[in-house]
């Protein structure tokens, strides 16, 4: 075990898997990522592509996705300008691996997860 390792168990807040767990913590920020994981698309298609989103979440949302390094802007020199976000190979990875094996995790155990959920709110403290 290297000392960066080492490290990471005595200060789990440094740790990489906090790095990425992190990357769940805003609610619209998968959602996001799925929906651009057929393509690329300009702002206003992936905003109906979402669905439910406000104009300011999902610029917040692609402020924040653009700074963990998971999805680029590209600007085609065009009149009228125009502008798409995709996924980059790093949110490709994130989209095609832990994003789709927590889709197939959801699937296989998410009505016993929405069960223990309802029934720990029916139970008092």
């Amino acid at each position: 075990m290297t000392d960066r390792e080492v490290h990471c168990y005595e200060l789990v807040a440094d740790c990489r898997l906090r790095a990425a767990t992190d990357l769940f913590v805003h609610t619209w920020d998968p959602v996001v990522l799925a929906a651009l994981r057929t393509g690329p698309r300009r702002r206003r298609e992936l905003r109906t592509a979402v669905g439910g989103i406000s104009d300011k979440v999902l610029t917040d949302t692609l402020h924040r996705l653009l700074a963990t390094g998971l999805v680029d802007r590209h600007a085609h020199a065009e009149a009228p300008p125009r502008v798409e976000y995709g996924l980059t190979g790093l949110g490709q990875s994130l989209v095609e691996g832990p994003m789709m094996a927590l889709g197939r995790w959801a699937v296989e155990h998410g009505d016993e997860l929405l069960e223990a959920q309802e029934s720990a709110a029916r139970t008092p403290g």
